[in-house]
């Protein structure tokens, strides 16, 4: 535990729960600026990005939070169906305007009054390996399998239908035929496929919990 600064950036060394959301409540906090940029570790701020976001945050708007269309790589690629661009995020708003509910793994954050739209990409640079994009998947499907858990979801025939059968077949079908993940090719086929599985790998966890 402890503060420190690193290249002029403040450094906050704190515990690192299972919802990192509540981390990044804590650095929202911290924040001195008149706005803020939430950013994770593997995305990038593109130069048109850059410039795009200063001219916002200079002027006189009354908008208090801005949506970033954001491009995510996956496998080699940056993946352009499948319901993954754009893929808008409410990551930039003014100081004391925004927060995360810190309830959900892909939530964004509420900003209070109006928020506008960016036109420029943020990078989201996530899964160069299959192998870092497990690592990730069973992080996420542990926090869902909490989440249900904590929902006092029940083993039973009509739960073990839903999450087993129906939740990932509805998934797989919307993202790789309905929003067209074939476009992207294996990558897309993969993506489509382990997205949809996390229901019941999640359901799975959760049952095995409970045993």
């Amino acid at each position: 535990m402890g503060d420190q600064v690193i290249f002029k950036a403040k450094i906050i060394q704190t515990n690192n729960p299972p919802n990192f959301h509540l981390n990044k409540n804590m650095a929202i906090d911290k924040a001195l600026g008149d706005w803020i940029l939430q950013l994770d570790a593997d995305e990038v701020v593109t130069e048109e990005s850059a410039y795009e976001i200063k001219k916002v945050t200079q002027s006189s708007s009354e908008i208090n939070g801005y949506w970033i269309p954001r491009k995510n790589f996956f496998l080699g690629r940056f993946l352009k169906k499948g319901g993954q661009y754009p893929d808008y995020t409410l990551r930039l708003y003014k100081r004391g305007k925004g927060r995360l509910p810190a309830k959900d793994v892909h939530e964004q954050a509420v900003v209070e009054g109006r928020v506008g739209f960016l036109k420029n990409d943020l990078l989201h640079l996530r899964d160069k390996t299959f192998s870092n994009y497990i690592e990730r998947f069973n992080r996420y499907t542990n926090l869902f399998a909490s989440q249900l858990n904590s929902k006092q979801v029940k083993i039973n025939f009509f739960t073990v239908t839903s999450y087993i059968l129906i939740k990932p077949l509805f998934w797989f079908l919307k993202t790789y035929l309905r929003h067209r993940g074939y476009v992207d090719g294996f990558p897309g086929f993969i993506f489509a496929l382990f997205s949809s599985l996390r229901f019941p790998v999640s359901f799975i966890k959760l049952w095995s919990n409970q045993i």
